[in-house]
C-alpha cells in the first residue's frame, strides 16, 4: 500500500457539493491499494502513521504522533499514487489494486485506523472528491509498505 500523509490544521472532503468528511488537528492520509496487497499490508501502515512523530512536542521539536495529541485523521483513497511516469508523458496506473479490491481494503485500512484510537473521517471511493486542507509545517510523509 501506498500513503501520503500530510499533517494538517484542517482537512475536509468534498463530494458533489457536500462536506463529507472533515477534520481539525490531525493527518489527512491518501492511501493507494496496490496490486497483491492484502490486510497485512493496512495492519501493518495503519499502526505505523497512528505512531509516527510528526507533530511538535513541548520544545518544538517532531516528537509526539496524531495519537498522542489527540488528532484525528481524514482518510482519503487516491490510486494516482500507484501512478507509472516512466514510459511517456501519460502516467499509467496498471499497479493499483483492481476497484473490487482497491475499496475493500480502502474500508479496512480505515477500520484499522479507527482501531489505533483515532477518529477518522473518509472519503468516498471512487468519486469525484474535492479535498481542501490547510497542511501544517508543511509536513508532508511518503509512506510505502514494499519500500
Amino acid at each position: 500500500m501506498r500513503a501520503l500523509i500530510q499533517r494538517v490544521s484542517e482537512a475536509s472532503v468534498t463530494v458533489d457539493g457536500t462536506v463529507i468528511g472533515e477534520i481539525g488537528a490531525g493527518v489527512l492520509i491518501l492511501i493507494c491499494a496496490m496490486q497483491g496487497d492484502t490486510e497485512a499490508e493496512a495492519d501493518k501502515l495503519a499502526a505505523k502513521i497512528a505512531k509516527l512523530r510528526i507533530f511538535k512536542d513541548e520544545a518544538g521539536k517532531m516528537n509526539r504522533s496524531v495519537r498522542d495529541i489527540g488528532g484525528a485523521a481524514l482518510v482519503v483513497s487516491q490510486f494516482t499514487l500507484s501512478a507509472d511516469t516512466s514510459r511517456g508523458n501519460r502516467p499509467g496506473f496498471s499497479t493499483a489494486a483492481a476497484p473490487a479490491d482497491g475499496e475493500r481494503l480502502y474500508e479496512y485500512f480505515a477500520d484499522r485506523v479507527r482501531a489505533e484510537g483515532l477518529t477518522v473521517a473518509q472519503g468516498r471511493f471512487g468519486a469525484d472528491m474535492k479535498v481542501a486542507l490547510l497542511n501544517d509545517g508543511p509536513v508532508t510523509i511518503w509512506m510505502d509498505t514494499d519500500a
